[in-house]
């Protein structure tokens, strides 16, 4: 297994990241869960979502295990493929998208359903689902999570460029982010993501107003890493290096006092 801790350290010195760069793999099995995985249910005695697993590891420093019994969120339930009423849960969210007015009528509600489900795991395809910070080294993962402000994902992104130079692509609706447009977007495209939280994020997983969400592939960690530091040593840098070496242009009434007492 790569030394993902190495990779942390490099991602926490290249981008200074407030919280822990995640770890997540999709699991066949609960036992393919690594040892000291905490699992909602039966270790914390409720049911949560995946934005709040994600929280709980990068806040946290724990490993939270995810499986369909775990899980009280319809939107995982349907997209994960962790429930046989997938109807039923459509139907749900449908009226739910409805009534919190995200489109104007019926068609625009169902587009943006079929939108999320590009990216639908099969029923039954996984049994559940592991985050772990990337430090620990505890899951060889499927892909890595960071949450980052704007300068931070620049630098990502001019890492993820730098090999052929062609723009990343990402989409951005503000529903089912972390979850949908984080995890399974990335997982499915095998891409670097620039990920908008959608508001379950920010309301139950903690995601902060000037938060960002970058994922990586796992293929593609080596390659952010070495262009970070490509970037870094020819002093493209964060924290960004302002200009600040010059006189600075004080107020003449300031200037005036300044003369005054001299």
């Amino acid at each position: 297994m790569k030394d993902w801790n190495k990779q942390a350290q490099a991602l926490n010195r290249f981008i200074r990241p407030l919280s822990f760069p995640i770890g997540i793999k999709l699991v066949q099995s609960v036992e393919d869960f690594p040892e000291k995985t905490r699992r909602p249910l039966a270790d914390l005695g409720f049911k949560t979502t995946i934005c709040i697993s994600i929280a709980m590891t990068r806040k946290y420093g724990w490993t939270v295990g995810m499986t369909p019994e775990d899980s009280m969120c319809p939107v995982a339930d349907l997209l994960y493929g962790w429930n046989e009423t997938g109807k039923k849960i459509e139907s749900n969210l449908f009226a739910f998208l409805k009534s919190m007015n995200y489109g104007t009528n019926d068609s625009a509600i169902e587009a943006m359903l079929q939108s999320a489900k590009q990216f639908q795991l099969d029923s039954g395809q996984y049994a559940g689902i592991v985050f772990s910070p990337l430090e620990l080294g505890r899951v060889d993962p499927d892909m890595v999570m960071i949450f980052c402000n704007s300068a931070q994902v620049m630098r990502l992104v001019h890492a993820a460029t730098r090999e052929d130079g062609i723009e990343l692509l990402s989409i951005f609706t503000g529903r089912f982010g972390s979850c949908n447009e984080g995890v399974l977007q990335t997982i499915k495209t095998d891409q670097p993501k620039i990920v908008l939280p959608g508001n379950g994020d920010r309301v139950w997983g903690m995601v902060q107003d000037d938060e960002f969400i970058f994922t990586i592939p796992a293929g593609r960690i080596d390659q952010i890493i070495e262009g970070l530091e490509a970037t870094h040593q020819a002093g493209v840098r964060y924290p960004i290096p302002v200009d600040i070496r010059h006189i600075p242009n004080f107020p003449p009434q300031l200037l005036a006092a300044d003369e005054q007492s001299a």
